[in-house]
């Protein structure tokens, strides 16, 4: 793995950084709240802090744009997106499913702020399985020193997806819908509370498809290079192109794709394709199949 130029060192801080959140999640630690019910805990703000350091020292000069409030040099030609602690929900709750997530973008001379650099390196921990995926543009996706591919599955009938969804106002995110209807043409869909681990394990072939609203760049800088190293895409809901500041992201083996994109396009149309039914006759169709 030496031919890495920038994966290699982001592995090292990512590996101490997960250490620190193991320690954290195994003696328990009290969630705070930022805003009415996203949560942060003191292994958040301890791993930035230890993360900002360690990049500061390995890469000096870059900037650093973190979920905990870190916003150094972002007028640098090299800048990393951090999220110390994705999955925080899950850790503070104790459920075994988040990871530590930096994701490099390169941003030449001359680039307007609200453009898109290019996504050149990304890593993406999980401390409790030991799962290191990494990649750099153009030398594919690997997990563990063993390259990754995206899977060959065919069809959204014969799929495994996942999705996430938001902290609050629930109500009023139309992802439920979306959730309904891609479980009912699929073999499931998996809501695992890490956007990151979602993409990393569509990369790796666990997942076909993940799709999710209102995600930011430290969630998916890293997972969308995965992706597309992999072999897979990441685009909008509509299929076109991805950027940083989307507010959307749906992350295919590229098989699929079309076909998720399609049934998307009829649901924002207000075709509801399948009405979710009444208890009375969700009974009655279970009756007429003799269970």
């Amino acid at each position: 793995m030496n031919q890495f130029e920038f994966a290699n060192k982001a592995e090292g801080i990512a590996r101490e950084a997960g250490a620190l959140l193991k320690s954290f999640y195994e003696k328990g630690v009290t969630p705070e709240y930022k805003g009415d019910v996203d949560l942060v805990t003191e292994a958040d703000k301890s791993s930035e802090k230890l993360i900002r350091q360690r990049l500061q020292e390995t890469f000096p000069g870059h900037g650093i744009y973190g979920e905990e409030g870190t916003r150094d040099a972002l007028d640098s030609e090299y800048r990393w997106y951090v999220d110390p602690l994705d999955g925080t929900t899950n850790f503070a709750h104790g459920f075994p499913a988040f990871a530590v997530v930096l994701g490099l973008e390169h941003r030449p001379a001359g680039l307007k702020q609200d453009e898109d650099g290019v996504l050149i390196a990304g890593v993406i921990y999980d401390p409790l399985r030991n799962e290191m995926f990494l990649t750099e543009r153009g030398k594919g996706a690997w997990l563990n020193g063993k390259q990754i591919h995206a899977s060959k599955t065919k069809t959204l009938q014969e799929s495994l997806t996942s999705t996430g969804f938001p902290s609050h106002k629930r109500h009023l995110n139309p992802n439920a819908y979306f959730y309904y209807q891609i479980t009912l043409r699929s073999h499931g869909v998996r809501r695992a509370g890490s956007a990151a681990l979602d993409l990393a394990y569509v990369a790796s072939g666990r997942l076909d498809g993940f799709w999710e609203f209102n995600l930011n760049p430290w969630d998916t800088s890293a997972g969308v290079l995965l992706v597309t190293e992999a072999g897979g895409t990441v685009s909008h809901f509509d299929g076109g192109k991805f950027t940083l500041d989307s507010r959307e992201v749906l992350a295919t083996n590229g098989l699929i794709k079309d076909e998720m994109v399609h049934i998307f396009s009829e649901m924002f149309a207000g075709r509801e394709l399948d009405p979710i039914p009444t208890p009375q006759e969700f009974a009655a169709r279970r009756a007429a199949e003799g269970r």
